[in-house]
Parts: structure tokens; sequence; C-alpha cells
């Protein structure tokens, strides 16, 4: 089988995969959710934000990350190239509409990804001293389900830890090479070399690093963002009027922007809103299954920030700037209709605008990148044990180098099937489980301690 028969066998099965079905599942997933916590994201959404820099009243001497470290962590996997081409991509396949529903996506995935935080923290275990959670964990030990646990574990170090990775660091390449010129294998070594670096120290310099380069790359691109669509402050109204309108009749938006239907409209605007924040993928429990807290509902409540970030304040100036700047007319798709945006929108200050993209697209796929490692080891230690990690992480560095020497069109295909067959087992542990998920919502608020399956070893239990 040559390489294009194998491409084009992968994307028929990625289309199936990732058709209505699923997507369907993971929005359901959000609504099912929301009304059995009785719309937790909205209720207690200002605990949450109070939540963020808290301690907890007992110190442990476990190895894991503080609460505000573990959501930078989930941030930094959250926040990545999905959120400059994502977006463009939603808005010229599906209209500005688009981006309507991809809000609704996320206010239903702050659900999902509560109960996926919650389920992280209940079932973890600790290993040496160190904490460890995540789908796997409860899977097996809530679902009972050892198959399905090792078939999430499997699925997610492949699609993310090796596949996605690769193609993060293709992504940085390129676009460090189309601004500055550096050869992309250079680009290449420099990020594995980095990335050993902060590999190396565990989860407490990954935690360590997180904190200090989320908010950083944030602040910035929310800056760079902030200035374009100020300098065309006379385009804001029009531009939500856009996302509105379009999102009920995308034909009149523009005389029919791009023949968009309101089916193309939802289909494009949920897929890349969960498929940027994750809500539902499996991904970030892994960080939230870590963080040292007195409940398990206060770290959930601080997931719920993250799709926050990710898609109501990263996504949505995104597309501001894509709307605002006018080039939705240029018939540019992906990560070039962002860049042409951001060229238009900083066009008075020179290349700025390229260099900004650049700049932007290098800290949110290098975060991406150690997030995603990070999530791969903890599912390195449920399958092999901790002397595996060592060759997992000389592995993944040489992956990173690789990535930038090839062409990833299919590496990316594999790694959208893999983040399909990983979805399912985390879905049907979460339906499954959703009880629980409920009843430690309850103890949260009646101000009592859960009494978790098996007198809460399922806590303490050591691996």
């Amino acid at each position: 089988m040559d390489s294009n028969t194998a491409l084009s066998f992968v994307k028929s099965i990625n289309g199936v995969l990732w058709g209505p079905v699923l997507l369907i599942a993971l929005l359901g997933t959000g609504v099912l959710f929301t009304i059995k916590l009785k719309g937790i994201q909205l209720t207690k959404l200002k605990t949450a934000v109070k939540q963020i820099f808290s301690k907890p009243e007992k110190e442990t001497d476990e190895v894991g990350l503080s609460s505000f470290q573990s959501l930078a962590t989930a941030i930094a996997a959250q926040v990545g190239t999905g959120n400059l081409a994502g977006v463009a991509t939603a808005i010229a396949s599906g209209g500005p509409g688009a981006i309507f529903w991809m809000w609704i996506s996320a206010f239903f995935g702050m659900a999902t990804i509560f109960a996926e935080a919650v389920l992280g923290q209940l079932f973890r275990k600790t290993d040496n001293g160190e904490l460890v959670g995540g789908p796997a964990y409860y899977i097996k030990y809530g679902l009972k389900n050892k198959f399905l646990a090792g078939f999430f574990a499997v699925s997610i170090i492949l699609a993310l830890g090796f596949m996605g990775n690769m193609v993060q660091s293709n992504s940085m390449a390129l676009v460090v090479n189309n601004a500055f010129h550096i050869p992309k294998i250079i680009v290449g070594i420099v990020v594995a070399v980095l990335a050993y670096m902060i590999f190396s120290g565990g989860v407490e310099r990954i935690g360590s690093f997180t904190e200090k380069i989320v908010p950083f790359m944030a602040a910035l691109y929310i800056l760079g963002t902030l200035v374009i669509v100020s300098l065309h402050h006379e385009n804001i109204i029009p531009a939500f009027k856009m996302i509105i309108y379009g999102a009920f009749n995308p034909k009149a938006i523009a005389g029919g922007f791009i023949g968009a239907t309101v089916k193309e409209s939802i289909r494009y605007g949920v897929a890349r809103g969960l498929f940027s924040n994750e809500a539902g993928m499996g991904s970030t429990p892994h960080a939230h299954a870590v963080a040292k807290v007195d409940d398990p509902v206060q770290q959930g409540l601080v997931a719920i920030l993250g799709v926050i970030v990710d898609t109501g304040v990263v996504c949505t100036l995104t597309a501001l700037v894509i709307l605002t700047t006018g080039v939705i007319d240029t018939g540019l798709t992906g990560a070039e209709l962002t860049q042409k945006a951001f060229e238009v929108g900083l066009s008075n200050f020179g290349n700025m605008g390229s260099y900004f993209v650049a700049i932007s697209l290098f800290f949110f796929a290098f975060s991406t990148i150690i997030g995603w490692y990070y999530f791969g080891e903890m599912n390195i230690k449920y399958l092999f044990g901790r002397d595996a990690v060592k060759y997992y992480r000389m592995i993944v560095p040489v992956l990173l180098i690789l990535g930038t020497t090839l062409e990833v069109e299919l590496v990316w295909e594999l790694a959208d099937t893999f983040n399909a067959l990983m979805v399912i087992p985390n879905l049907i542990a979460l339906v499954g489980l959703s009880g629980l998920v409920v009843k430690a919502v309850d103890d949260f608020d009646n101000k009592y301690k859960l009494e978790y399956p098996r007198e809460r070893s399922v806590r303490v239990e050591k691996v």
C-alpha cells in the first residue's frame, strides 16, 4: 500500500469515526451533565474562580501539582494550533455563524470537563509517593473494565504522545521557517532539547513550566488580538452580527457566505469547539487528577475555567481578528487565513503580523507538546510501570525532530483516528459513572466528605 492509498484509507476511516454520531455523543454528554448537575458551569462559576489559587487545608507528602498548576497544564494542552487554524477552518467551512455553535459546544463542554476532572480525582492512585490518574484509572476502577482502560491508554499514547507531538513540531518549524528563515531541522532540534529538559524534571518541573508559560503566552496573544480589534473597532458590532445571524441564516450573510448552510455552521462550529477545548476527549483529566485539593469537586470547578480560556477567550479573539480585518473573502482557510488576518491587522507595523503569528504558534505548540507528553507519560506508567517512562522520555524528543522533516498529513490523520478511538471508552465511562459525579457534588454542597467506593481506598491505594 503506497502512501497516497494509505492516506485515502485513513481519511475514509476518519470520515466515519468523526461523523455525526461521535459529535452528537460528545455534545450529548455535555447536555446530560449540564442537566444532571443543574447548570453547574453557571451556578458555581464564582466558586471556580476563587478556587484557582487556593491551597488545601491538609498538606500531603505526595508528589503532585497545585490546583493552578493543574489548570495551567490542562490549558497548555488545550490551547494549541487549533486555536489559530481550527477557528479559521470553522469560519471558512461553516461561515461566521460557526463561532456561535462553537460557543454552544463550549458551554456544554464545561459540564463534561467538570465530570472528567472529578472522576480523575476520585479514582487517582499514588505510585511510589507520586499521584497518578486519568481516564484509564476511572475506567478500570470505576467502570471496572480493564480492556477499555488499556484500549484508552494505548490510543492516547499514540494520538498525543507520539503522532500529535510530531504534528505540533512540524507546525512550529513551518511557521518559524516562513517568518525567520530558520531551517526546520534546527527548529526541531532546539524544541527537542528544550522539551527534554522539561520532561526530565518530572511532574513538578512540568507544572512549574506551565504555570509560568501559560499566563505569559495567553497575555501575549490576547494583547496582540486586542490591538488588532481596536484598530478595526468599527467592525466589531458587524462581526458579532455576522456570528449571530450566520448561526441561523448563513445565506443572509454576505449574500450566502460561501454557500454555508445552518447544518454546516453547526457541524463545523461544534466540531472545532470540542476539538479545541478537548472536553470529553479524556486528555485534561490527567492534569486535574493530580491536583492537591481537599475535595474532587474543587478541581472539577477549576477545570471549567480551562474551557472558558480556550474557547471563550482565545478562540473568540481569533475569530474577531478574522472577521474585523475583512479577510474572509480571500478564499484562504486554516492557518493561512489566520496569518493573513494578522498581517492585515498589523499592516501598519511592517511584517509584525507574520512574526506575531509565528511567535504565538511557537508558544502554543510548545506548551501543547509539554501537556500531551505528560498525558502520554501517565498512561505509560499505567500500562508498563514507572521504569518504562525513561524510554518514552527519550522517544518523544526524537519524534519531535522527525516531525519537522516529514510531510505529516498521514501522521495527522492517524492522530485523528486514535483521538476518536480514545474518546469512545472515555464517554462510556463518563455516562456510566455520572451518578457518582452527581453524588460528589451533593456531598460538596452538604459540606461533608463523600464515602467513595471501597471506603475511599480508591484515592490512596498504592499501585
